[in-house]
């Protein structure tokens, strides 16, 4: 018997890391690769409705669910190299992996430390953090691209990776089955770049620090922003970052800055920094000076943004995912109105929109 035919009804919020979502009219998990493959290609020839989940991290979804299969991604393990080469499973845990590579002394992503979500969604939008991203040790992935039926291998080039995002993102044409990291394996961490981090260890710019050391600190950063998962903990029941910073070109720039100081002040330093082809904004900061400061609520009460972090948009307890796209709105149309400077989510919306 096929493996779609026997359909088993899940409800998202139970997937998601907001625990929102209505349900899915059929949910599998594909414990391998080739089950994973397998599934896609049968869903694909029977033209039913696909919706590939890791770990919810992620991910909006409608209060009306997905009208279609949900897939839930759920391969893991990897295989360590001798020279620092770590072939990961897509649906390997990704903090569980990140912990496992600074207790063998290797370093390079102890940056990217208590990131929910799976291996396999990282390199769609290069997720970064305190100064690292998924580009910096990223090889190659392993991934089935539904359009050709065919396995390939495309490597951190052909992947073209920028600011939160690759050629991956904004796309379900492939499927990404394992990805191939190249790691340091002499137990120290990346230069540390953020400037935050670099406080927080008491070190320089560009210094290195055991790979330890550098994965306590992150982690302790994090929680102080609500940003480690935890049940008991309403501040941490979102998607992370809601809004992506905003990139201004740099012919905009000029403009756009000189209306954010307009508004401001001329004493208060607008945080800025060097992007591809312009000026990267703080949304954080552009949100808490738009009027919306942490804890602000939304409708009833239901969402807020986080009491510890302006950034992230969270359910309460009560939401709805019509109530949080609510506040997103309140707080973009803020920001617009304010400084003129557009913010866009980070994470996907499924049968929702912003």
């Amino acid at each position: 018997m096929s493996t779609v035919e026997t359909p088993t009804q899940a409800t998202l919020s139970n997937h998601t890391t907001l625990r929102l979502g209505g349900p899915a009219r059929r949910f599998a998990e594909a414990g391998t690769a080739e089950l994973l493959v397998e599934l896609v290609r049968e869903l694909d020839d029977a033209g039913e409705p696909l919706l590939l989940l890791g770990g919810g991290s992620n991910l909006v979804v409608g209060d009306a669910g997905f009208d279609g299969t949900v897939v839930r991604v759920a391969n893991s393990g990897w295989q360590l190299g001798d020279n620092g080469i770590l072939d990961v499973e897509a649906g390997q845990n990704w903090d569980e992996f990140v912990a496992a590579t600074v207790e063998a002394g290797v370093g390079g992503l102890e940056c990217l430390s208590g990131i929910p979500g799976s291996v396999g969604a990282t390199p769609i939008q290069n997720v970064g953090a305190y100064g690292c991203e998924i580009a910096d040790s990223l090889l190659s992935i392993d991934l089935y691209d539904r359009r050709t039926g065919e396995r390939r291998t495309l490597s951190a080039a052909e992947l073209g990776f920028a600011y939160r995002t690759s050629v991956l993102k904004g796309t379900d044409a492939g499927v990404v089955l394992k990805v191939r990291f190249g790691l340091k394996v002499d137990g120290l961490s990346s230069p540390i770049r953020y400037a935050e981090l670099a406080r927080t260890l008491g070190v320089e710019i560009g210094t290195r620090v055991p790979a330890a050391d550098a994965r306590a600190a992150v982690l302790e950063l994090r929680r102080g922003k609500g940003m480690v998962l935890d049940a008991g903990d309403h501040d941490t029941w979102s998607a992370g970052s809601f809004f992506t910073n905003p990139i201004v070109p740099a012919a905009d720039a000029p403009a756009v800055l000189a209306r954010i100081t307009d508004v401001v002040g001329p004493d208060v330093r607008v945080p800025e920094y060097p992007a591809d082809g312009g000026v990267k904004l703080s949304a954080a900061w552009l949100i808490e000076r738009a009027g919306f400061a942490k804890g602000h609520q939304g409708p009833g009460g239901r969402v807020s943004l986080s009491t510890k972090h302006a950034l992230a948009l969270t359910n309460r307890g009560s939401a709805s995912t019509a109530d949080l796209l609510a506040l997103a709105a309140e707080v973009r149309d803020g920001v617009i109105a304010r400084f003129g400077v557009e913010l866009h989510p980070e994470p996907l919306l499924i049968n929702c929109a912003l």
